[in-house]
């Protein structure tokens, strides 16, 4: 093979090693996210949050009136999983707070958010856990991170002045 033909060979191939590897450049809707807010904080919490919260509580506890002592907690699959997919949606819901236009500033909503994902998440694992116990202590953390959000954040009203 004479080194004409190589040369223009190689500088084929290079051409296109260097066109294979480059990215291709960003487009505007790349960078919008795919996704839309529908709902609003009120509705979210109001339709969403609170009813899938309150399986939550409800699940696990003691119950004393004019008959006695009773042990509440679930006691079949479909019952933990009810209480599982409760703590989902509420785990979830954290992550939606923090789509725009949800978001009313970004410090400490999307702080307190995550706090709700992530005290979400370890009652999601204690209800998959089938543990009565661990259900109680995460549903005080669930509230804790409900209220601590509701402290600052009224549903429905704007965001405190600073």
């Amino acid at each position: 093979m004479s080194a004409r033909p190589f040369s223009l060979a190689l500088a084929l191939l290079l051409a296109a090693c260097e066109r294979v590897s480059q990215p291709p450049p960003p487009s505007a809707q790349a960078s919008a996210p795919p996704f839309r807010a529908v709902a609003t904080n009120r509705q979210l919490m109001e339709d969403v949050v609170e009813p899938a919260a309150n399986v939550y509580w409800d699940a696990v506890g003691t119950v004393t009136d004019r008959n006695g002592t009773v042990e509440r907690a679930p006691k079949t699959d479909a019952e933990w999983s009810a209480v599982r997919n409760a703590a989902l949606v509420v785990t979830e819901s954290g992550n939606l707070l923090m789509i725009e236009p949800r978001v009313r500033d970004r410090d400490e909503w999307l702080t307190l958010a995550r706090a709700l994902v992530d005290a979400g998440d370890v009652a999601r694992k204690a209800a998959e856990a089938k543990d009565r116990k661990a259900v109680f202590d995460a549903g005080a953390d669930l509230y804790d991170a409900c209220v601590n959000c509701h402290k600052i954040y009224l549903v429905g009203e704007k965001a405190p002045q600073k």
